[in-house]
């Protein structure tokens, strides 16, 4: 494992394990050969002439980037992915301006080609009142932490259950999210309607404007109906929601600081310590030491 951007997290297993898996039966239906993600990855760029023997998933959940293959050049927005076919020349990168935060697995197998059908052009994952992205958010972190606990032949078959799983839910992503639709969620609430979809956004930096736009309602109705609702501005309610995630990364795994303000939306790790102090009364070290084992 290795470390580039600030804040970047990298799992590449051995060839000696990737062997294993490919000889394996149930493996070598669908497996992981590198994993990771990067956030505001600034000058991010990478050419393969001939491509490589894996699949290669993009997911930008923020700012922007670009892809080539075949010769044609695609804008990759926020809330898209893309799947890069196996040894095929490709290049990629973050736009200058606006770098992008991306989630990232190189993978291999017999299904592999039916899971990145028709995802060689970006596809939407936008977040609407049934889009389950955190969902999906915390199921990569538990193939990451899988993976990261060690190769051993049942971390590699569960790692690979959940990676059908997550490719599932993008690859019938109206299914998906059909499962949150028939719970009782009220579409007609527009506070938890703004609720989720901070919940979905929380590793981003979410303003007044936006949720109010989301909502269809101006800036000073929307708070005050969200206030009454909450009892909370809708920016306290924001530093709440991205605080529990960041008690979640730290009871549930053993990220750096540096790296757990980014998956928070925050990229000033002294700010996101001391908003975190205000917020549950302990710094993130302090909180850790408390909660361990």
């Amino acid at each position: 494992m290795k470390e580039g951007f600030s804040g970047s997290r990298i799992i590449v297993l051995p060839q000696v394990v990737v062997k294993l898996m490919e000889a394996d039966k149930l493996l070598s239906q669908l497996h992981i050969t590198d994993i990771g993600y990067f956030p505001c990855a600034a000058n991010h760029e990478i050419r393969r002439t001939e491509g490589i023997p894996a699949w290669v998933f993009i997911y930008c959940i923020k700012g922007k980037g670009w892809y080539e293959l075949d010769g044609k050049r695609y804008d990759v927005e926020q809330n898209q992915y893309v799947i890069l076919p196996a040894r095929r020349g490709h290049s990629y990168g973050a736009d200058k301006q606006e770098p992008w935060t991306i989630y990232w697995i190189h993978f291999k197998g017999h299904l592999a080609s039916c899971y990145a059908s028709g995802a060689e052009t970006p596809r939407d994952v936008k977040p609407v009142i049934h889009s389950r992205i955190a969902d999906r958010i915390h199921l990569f972190e538990e193939i990451y932490q899988t993976l990261k606990a060690g190769f051993t032949l049942e971390n590699l078959s569960y790692a690979s259950s959940l990676f059908h799983y997550y490719l599932g839910s993008l690859r019938y992503i109206r299914q998906y999210r059909s499962f949150a639709a028939s719970g009782q969620i009220d579409e007609k609430n527009i506070v938890e309607a703004a609720i989720h979809y901070i919940k979905e956004n929380k590793e981003k930096h979410l303003t007044l404007e936006m949720l109010s736009k989301y909502t269809g309602y101006s800036v000073s109705y929307f708070c005050a109906m969200f206030k009454r609702a909450t009892g909370h501005a809708p920016l306290t309610y924001i530093n709440i929601v991205k605080m529990q995630e960041a008690c979640y990364l730290l009871d549930n795994t053993d990220m750096k600081l540096n790296q757990i303000c980014h998956k928070v939306g925050i990229d000033d790790p002294y700010y996101f310590s001391r908003l975190f102090t205000k917020t549950i009364g302990l710094s993130p070290k302090a909180y850790r030491e408390k909660n361990k084992g």
